[in-house]
């Protein structure tokens, strides 16, 4: 071993995981065989930020400092033969952004202690990395409330020949979610075309930018959900979900060389139709309490009866109607009207009339495959950063989050779980869609023509 036979850097409480403006305190361990002259023992905290052009390389290009300390914890002198320890302490700056590690670029802590010795002699050094982790609170993200939609339409081309369009539409039940938490998803795909769409493909992604001369998008599949087709001149409804894994945080504040983004893109495998919606990932999920539709006061119990308890927050799910909605009346009927069906896909059983001849895209007797409970995640599918865990009451959306020091929680991420039956519900009952008072309006003057007249027109 040598005259240094133990070099080594050891955190108080063994703790790995720190938050911004937290101190870090330890003591370095020297246990020598021998008696050794040094010149200065020396500890040394740092973070940075580094970028490259080249994957997994350590030659940066572009960096970033965000601090940098230098103690002395011993002066000139000899060290005698056997064990020395040496305490330290550093102040985290309250600026620093959250550890990560990527493809192109990483964001790292470290301790190192250096052992100066006279010329001609061998110096020795040893380090040992940390990990920050700044929680993002999801409820203080602007614009974060609601769901997030999107539409496109695309020409269905079929052998160099143009057969219809294709349209296509998505959201998602919420702007931000925590790892553990479920996405839903629901699309709506009209097939005005002649021919059988592919798979239906939701995807989580991760885009990840970081910044030269020449910026670098690392583009990556997160998870994947497949569900399956939508015949020809057919409407379909597709309900999925996709559990969020471990993952780092959107937001890295503090740095200006690495951006991360999250998008949910929902896409037809034929024809070559997709649409993207913006989400974001954070530590503390969304709390309901504070939406600001919920500060408005409630109406009291007599308007409460003719007024829609939704109407201040029209982008709330319907799935939870405990009273059968009314429908709202209809036009006159046109003289050609153009068949339409509609199927409901379930994330998790399709209905019974799947199986009694209703034509959707999903049937699981023609033939079609439908692999809507294949959530496939790669386990290099993303970048790593600490204190990513599943929240100990996940389901609750609300729960406390363990201390950045504790062991991170595991949890599923191979498969789709069902939505939550109770938690997440809303409690009030979807209000009545109830008819416009014709006798009071100046429109319609006459009465709408019978169905006969209309086909003879």
């Amino acid at each position: 071993m040598g005259k240094l036979q133990e070099f080594e850097i050891t955190f108080d409480k063994n703790k790995v995981v720190y938050s911004p403006g937290e101190s870090i305190s330890g003591t370095v361990t020297i246990k020598l065989g021998q008696p050794l002259q040094c010149k200065a023992i020396k500890v040394n905290c740092n973070g940075f930020c580094g970028i490259t052009n080249k994957v997994n390389d350590t030659a940066w290009t572009v960096e970033e400092q965000y601090f940098n300390s230098t103690v002395a914890v011993a002066d000139k002198g000899t060290l005698k033969q056997g064990e020395h320890t040496f305490p330290f302490k550093f102040l985290i700056p309250d600026t620093a952004p959250t550890s990560f590690e990527g493809n192109y670029g990483r964001i790292v802590y470290r301790v190192r202690t250096f052992i100066d010795t006279p010329r001609f002699a061998k110096d020795y050094n040893t380090e040992k990395a940390f990990y920050l982790l700044r929680l993002l609170n999801l409820n203080e993200v602007p614009d974060i409330w609601g769901t997030c939609s999107s539409a496109v339409t695309q020409q269905f081309t079929y052998m160099l020949m143009k057969t219809g369009t294709v349209v296509l539409k998505a959201e998602t039940d919420m702007k931000g979610y925590t790892p553990g938490q479920i996405i839903k998803v629901m699309a709506n795909i009209h097939n005005q075309s002649g021919k059988n769409t592919g798979n239906m493909v939701a995807s989580l992604m991760q885009r990840v930018t970081y910044e030269t001369k020449r910026p670098t998008h690392d583009v990556r599949t997160i998870a994947e959900v497949e569900g399956g087709v939508v015949k020809a001149g057919k409407e379909l409804e597709w309900k999925e979900q996709i559990i969020v894994p471990p993952l780092p945080q959107s937001s890295l504040a503090g740095c200006d060389l690495i951006k991360i983004e999250y998008y949910v893109k929902v896409s037809l495998k034929s024809p070559d139709v997709m649409l993207t919606l913006p989400i974001h990932i954070g530590n503390v999920s969304l709390d309901k309490k504070l939406h600001p539709s919920k500060k408005v006061a409630p109406p009291s119990s007599a308007e409460a009866e003719d007024t829609p308890a939704s109407a201040s927050t029209p982008n709330t799910s319907t799935s939870t109607t405990t009273l059968p909605p009314r429908p709202a009346p209809k036009p006159a009927p046109r003289p050609t009207p153009r068949p339409r069906v509609s199927s409901y896909n379930s994330p998790s059983a399709p209905p019974a009339e799947y199986h009694q001849g209703a034509e959707g895209g999903t049937q699981t007797n023609d033939g079609f495959p439908n692999k809507r409970h294949s959530q496939l995640v790669s386990p290099n599918a993303f970048s790593y950063a600490p204190g990513l865990f599943f929240s100990q009451n996940h389901q609750q959306h609300n729960g406390p989050i363990p201390a950045p020091g504790e062991p991170p929680l595991s949890g599923p991420t191979g498969a789709t779980a069902p939505y939550p039956s109770a938690i997440g519900t809303s409690s009030v009952p979807t209000p009545l869609i109830l008819p416009p008072d014709y006798g009071t309006s100046a429109y319609p003057q006459e009465a709408p023509p019978s169905y006969d007249e209309s086909c003879n027109t």
